[in-house]
């Protein structure tokens, strides 16, 4: 699988060639990569923002101008449904918003399941809601919510279906868990970070639209010194999220996809995957340790067996200190659990070893 490029990013011009509309037909050209991957339809495009805050935030007052329209009014208050899992950042978005999150209760992995969505908005008040916000690979497990079941309940209750692929979108590049992501092809919007598991520098966000004429119609700007730019009919990435001024985020995540292919990707994500696996199998196979989950990508989550929170705390403490792997400890369900994340192609079992050494 090729990235198809129609300039080098090794050419003698790209200097001038990124200060102008060429940077905005590369994030281009990237979004609709990302799209493709995801399975959205052409057409489908958005823009590259400061991070997943910033994503989920933008994706979701399209969200509720396009609800607005279509019922021809608003409720007193919107509301927002997500898993009691999701990221921070959706709460924070709704807040923002002046809306109410509706919180429903994640099953034995962390996830939104459709059943579980659907029992709630029976017990929800149906006019306030606008969207819902499905994980694809949450953060703290990387869990991927049944975002097809999520996708069927969005579409019964006309409700808009955002999902959240922060962290996990990268794994749509490979084969070995494309299938979990099943029910992607029908957000209406999604994001993903390039600065997390695609590689690239912080801060960069990709936030995609199935349909984007929705979103220039809730973040479009009028003002008087705007009008020359607002009756073109051109591309302006500032009409899609909730900035105007706004630098070229995307171009990093172009530029290495130019020279690396998107191949490169693809065995870079399956690597991590790999080593994920191996990880719980090492877990498995030591006493003491115990796995609570098999991972889903490339989270994994584990007890120490007679462990506290003093001794998860300084066990990472000491292995940062050592310079050794920066592995900060989290919750599940209530108890204090040990949290590997990997996202570096580079890390080997040997370093997962030490680390799991240090437990002992």
């Amino acid at each position: 699988m090729l990235f198809d490029l129609a300039i080098s990013a090794s050419s003698t011009y790209a200097g001038s060639w990124i200060e102008g509309a060429g940077a905005v037909w590369a994030e281009n050209e990237t979004l609709r990569w990302l799209a493709g991957v995801a399975g959205l339809p052409e057409g489908a495009g958005g823009v590259f923002v400061s991070g997943g805050t910033a994503g989920n935030l933008s994706a979701l007052v399209t969200a509720r101008q396009a609800a607005s329209v279509r019922r021809g009014g608003r409720p007193e208050r919107w509301a927002v449904a997500c898993a009691d899992t999701a990221h921070s950042s959706v709460v924070s978005a709704a807040r923002v918003m002046d809306a109410d999150v509706l919180a429903v209760p994640h099953d034995e992995r962390g996830r939104l399941t459709g059943p579980a969505l659907a029992a709630a908005l029976d017990e929800a008040d149906g006019d306030a809601l606008f969207a819902v916000v499905a994980s694809a690979g949450s953060t703290n497990a990387g869990a991927i919510d049944d975002l097809a079941g999520v996708a069927d309940v969005c579409a019964e209750r006309g409700l808009w279906f955002h999902v959240d692929a922060a962290y996990g979108g990268a794994g749509l590049l490979a084969a070995s868990v494309r299938a979990r992501f099943r029910g992607i092809e029908r957000a209406d919007s999604f994001i993903v970070d390039p600065h997390k598991w695609l590689f690239a520098p912080f801060d960069s966000c990709a936030l995609v639209y199935r349909d984007p004429p929705l979103a220039r119609a809730a973040h479009r700007q009028q003002a008087s010194y705007l009008d020359s730019l607002n009756v073109a009919e051109d591309w302006n990435a500032s009409d899609y999220a909730h900035h105007l001024t706004r630098r070229a985020r995307g171009l990093p995540l172009w530029f290495s996809l130019a020279t690396y292919g998107t191949d490169a990707y693809r065995d870079a994500v399956e690597t991590v995957l790999a080593l994920t696996r191996a990880t719980a199998d090492e877990i498995r196979a030591r006493r003491g340790l115990e796995l609570l989950m098999e991972p889903e990508l490339s989270v994994v989550l584990f007890r120490r067996l007679g462990w506290g929170v003093d001794d998860y705390e300084a066990w990472w403490r000491r292995l940062l200190e050592e310079q050794v792997a920066f592995v900060q400890p989290t919750s599940w369900e209530g108890e204090k659990v040990a949290r590997l994340c990997f996202v570096n192609p580079s890390t080997t079992i040997e370093h997962v070893r030490a680390i799991l050494d240090a437990m002992a």
